[in-house]
């Protein structure tokens, strides 16, 4: 069976949008094949920081005929149903359809239709474009001739304005190629204002900059790594850390290894080098959580310590080049060196002008007894400056000393929910945004909480609440760790709900893709926070904004997906009011594990047809009874199948009561017996019609007993 290569090369795309970017392709692709009628047997995406690409193994070669049966209205129709069933059906006159007999319905037209079946080239060729103009780039730019004004061209391109490509970063060329295992791959030259596909492409951007042909992925991938690109991303990590530990034990060092930074850096090389810098050892009189962060934000570099070492730093680091130099990197360490030390330079003053920098303690009072601060320590002195100085933190929320205080009040409440001890709770939210008035914070934004941290542990906090002084930021993003303890947890919670409280509060809400507050990470951290650590936090109690519940429930779906959550699974068990997040996490694992079983995809037919008619008769205004009535029951199907729901019903709520939702769903699927011989024993639509809707009753009553899981009418298939 034939495969397909796909390349998109660009201009540096950032790093972070990396994996997600080449996820998204992958799905865009294959669900647009896969609609248009094709199967494949595999696929996996790749890229580098100028490419993303695609290996579609297994590819139909063309899509399967189409006979499709469409049922139109009666013989006795008016014209205009008539009408509107010719042109649905693609029909000229109606003497092209066939009339067909029910007993019930009497006479009424069908049509036949036969759709050929496509090859797998026209189809390519047809969705690429479509899915390229809509690739959902958090951030995008128009580049390139067809940015022109309209009626305006060059080159023969035509300029199309606003109508452009919008692509992360210039959009270079592209890789199209199709073909069997071993016989010759064609070219499939779909264009895109101007870029037309080939089997062209181009290596590292200064080892290799002259084109390169390719054929399929194999060829691709050897001949990239002979112009000195290594296509997999997991692979140039495993290269980056064995290289960057090897080179750091060869000096008698140890790498401080930092699976984000691992990751970042990776999606910033094409051909990684690995090479060791150093600095003045007198800068190591910085806190080695300040010289890391600082190396590691402004340099993406990793530091070492010597071996044996946890604490201490060395004065060397690694650095990431995607250059192979012929003087052995001597340069680039140097260039590199210079501004490490430029930086560190700047953190040690601003580190000396904290430790002196200690504010008028009697102007101070007021703030310290507000928050019951101990002005012998320089940290409480902080926040008391902080609270006095009425710094604010936005124009219609107040000051950040009243910030904390919100924060403090939510903490109270979030404490005993998470088990965290409140002491040392409340403690860490009164010095956690302290060291905002240190220097070194003003001058370098990324040691906000690092530097509390340090100070804490100066001044001989609990070790918790140092560690929830720098964690109560986290988590960052989606790859970043979370708080280390309970302590940490609560903090960062307290503080990420009040952000969200607030603005909801203002109407300062995320609109499209703007998120100048970053409220969608700070949800989504909210959302990690629960679900990783297993904390049940009826979010109800805090957001009652119920546009702001309707926003987590947003995050959870975007992050139960890319764990690999179908769709339709979360739809299911994620209803309006649900504000346990946990509890649907846990819910969307036990159906899905539910409806791939053989009971679980029979009952859940079963459950559709019944849900289907319920649904039909409720259309035309019928009322379902919510009892049924056994005198009524008059056969041993229907009989039998009530007698079902009735025990599933209450194992399921026992089940659910005590959260095992995989017990429930077991007992669910005990209706699966039942439910086929029903419909295949009784007919619901009686001639009698008290037993007509005590059959409906019945149906309703499968309904219910369903949905004390899920709502098992939303789940496809």
């Amino acid at each position: 069976m034939p495969d397909l290569l796909l390349e998109l090369r660009s201009e540096e795309i950032p790093a972070r949008m990396q994996r997600k970017a080449a996820g998204d392709l992958k799905k865009m692709v294959t669900d647009a094949l896969v609609d248009a009628g094709l199967t494949y047997e595999g696929a996996r995406e790749y890229w580098t920081p100028r490419r993303l690409t695609l290996d579609i193994r297994g590819l139909t070669a063309r899509s399967a005929d189409i006979k499709e049966e469409k049922k139109g209205p009666s013989v006795s129709a008016p014209q205009g149903a008539i009408d509107g069933f010719l042109r649905g059906a693609g029909l000229t006159a109606i003497d092209q359809a066939t009339i067909k007999t029910d007993p019930k319905k009497g006479d009424f037209y069908v049509a036949y239709l036969e759709k050929p079946g496509r090859a797998a080239e026209e189809i390519i060729a047809d969705v690429m474009p479509g899915i390229i103009r809509a690739f959902p780039w958090p951030k995008s730019m128009r580049s390139g001739f067809a940015s022109m004004p309209k009626g305006s061209g060059y080159g023969g391109i035509e300029g199309k304005g606003m109508e452009s490509l919008r692509w992360v970063r210039p959009l270079q060329s592209i890789v199209c190629t199709f073909g069997p295992e071993h016989d010759e791959v064609q070219v499939i030259p779909f264009e895109i204002d101007g870029i037309v596909a080939s089997n062209v492409t181009y290596g590292h951007r200064f080892h290799a900059p002259d084109a390169i042909t390719v054929k399929r992925f194999d060829d691709y991938v050897s001949s990239l790594e002979r112009a000195k690109v290594i296509l997999d991303a997991e692979r140039r990590k495993d290269m980056i850390l064995h290289d960057a530990r090897d080179i750091a034990f060869a000096n008698g060092l140890e790498l401080v290894e930092d699976e984000g930074l691992l990751e970042e850096v990776s999606g910033l090389v094409e051909w990684p080098q690995v090479l060791l810098g150093t600095f003045e050892e007198d800068y190591l009189s910085i806190p080695a959580e300040i010289i890391r962060l600082t190396i590691k934000t402004n340099q993406k570099c990793f530091v070492v310590r010597p071996q044996g070492e946890t604490d201490k730093l060395s004065n060397h680091f690694i650095l990431i080049s995607n250059i192979q130099a012929t003087d052995g990197g001597r340069e680039i360490m140097h260039g590199n060196g210079k501004v490490v030390r430029a930086r560190l330079s700047d953190a040690l003053h601003f580190w000396k002008r904290d430790q002196g920098d200690l504010p008028d303690l009697d102007t101070l009072k007021a703030s310290a007894a507000k928050f019951d601060l101990d002005l012998k320590k320089p940290l409480d002195q902080r926040m008391a400056k902080l609270d006095a100085l009425n710094v604010t933190f936005h124009a219609k929320l107040g000051t950040q000393g009243q910030r904390v205080a919100r924060i403090r009040e939510l903490a109270k409440v979030l404490a005993p929910i998470v088990s965290a001890d409140a002491a040392l709770v409340d403690r860490a939210v009164v010095l956690a945004k302290a060291d905002l008035r240190t220097e070194a914070v003003g001058e370098f934004p990324e040691l906000q909480g690092a530097m509390g941290r340090k100070y804490a542990l100066l001044q001989g906090e609990d070790a918790s609440v140092a560690a929830a002084i720098e964690d109560h930021w986290k988590p960052n993003g989606p790859s970043d760790r979370l708080p280390e303890d309970k302590v940490g947890l609560t903090v960062a919670l307290a503080d990420k709900l009040d952000t969200l409280v607030g603005f909801w509060a203002i109407d300062e809400k995320p609109t499209g893709s703007k998120d100048p507050y970053a409220l969608r990470r700070a949800a989504l951290g909210v959302v990690r926070m629960i679900l990783e650590k297993g904390i049940r936090l009826p979010l109800a109690s805090v957001a009652k904004d119920a546009d702001l519940l309707s926003f987590f429930h947003d995050r959870l779906k975007v992050y139960l997906r890319d764990q690999g959550a179908r769709h339709d699974i979360i739809d299911a068990v994620l209803t309006p009011d649900a504000d346990d997040l946990l509890m649907v996490a846990r819910k969307a694992e036990a159906l899905t594990a539910f409806i791939t079983s053989e009971d679980g995809l029979n009952l859940l037919a079963g459950t559709k047809r019944a849900t289907q008619l319920l649904a039909a008769e409720e259309k035309k205004g019928t009322v379902v009874a919510d009892g049924v009535s056994e005198a009524l029951l008059k056969l041993d199907a229907e009989k039998s199948l009530f007698a079902a729901i009735q025990s599933a019903s209450k194992s399921a709520a026992e089940a659910v009561a005590s959260e095992d939702f995989r017990s429930a769903m077991q007992a669910l699927s005990t209706l699966r017996g039942p439910v086929d011989k029903f419909f295949e024993d009784v007919l619901v639509n009686d001639e009698d019609a008290a037993i007509r809707a005590n059959r409906l009753a019945l149906l309703k009553a499968i309904r219910e007993a369903t949905a004390t899981v899920a709502d098992f009418s939303k789940i496809t298939g």
